[in-house]
């Protein structure tokens, strides 16, 4: 038991390095913000990828199997998406600043938000420090930092890529 807690804080922490943060300068504002998801992992349970912001590493994601983008049981398609944060009081479930995307097809209310598997998410975006099979772990820790990164980039102006690999 003790074993598998030291190997978890040591996978943390070693995450936790491999993470490069972009630092804030008044220059940063005059660009876009990019977040980049590469989907990597398909099985019939989950979608798992890791996003990239600003060409960074940044975290896991995990979303629905691909369904049709069929309304709550399907990730969204593969595509280019404008995002904007959403914050706490604009959401009756989520209180935490978070992520929405706009204008998918057929879709609305698409979320970046914390969860660990496909049961915590209707159709939206989860992250996480770590993966496996059908989960990512560590989701509350990530959003914090990506909500302080694209905060500290000017929380404006934020592009999503989505690509299947």
């Amino acid at each position: 038991m003790i074993r598998t807690f030291l190997n978890f804080v040591r996978s943390l922490f070693k995450k936790l390095r491999e993470l490069k943060f972009t630092h804030y300068t008044p220059s940063n504002l005059d660009y876009r913000i990019n977040l980049l998801l590469i989907r990597d992992t398909f099985t019939d349970k989950s979608t798992i990828g890791k996003l990239y912001l600003n060409g960074e590493p940044m975290c896991d994601t995990l979303e629905n199997p691909w369904l049709d983008n069929q309304r709550n049981i399907s990730c969204i398609p593969d595509g280019q998406y404008n995002v904007r944060l959403r914050l706490a009081r604009e959401s009756a479930t989520r209180d935490y600043l978070h992520l929405l995307v706009q204008e998918v097809p057929e879709r609305n209310y698409i979320l970046f938000h914390i969860g660990n598997s496909a049961k915590d998410t209707q159709g939206c975006i989860l992250v996480g420090l770590t993966r496996q099979q059908d989960f990512v772990s560590n989701s509350r820790l990530a959003m914090e930092l990506l909500m302080k990164e694209i905060i500290h980039l000017g929380g404006e102006d934020i592009q999503l890529i989505i690509k299947n690999r």
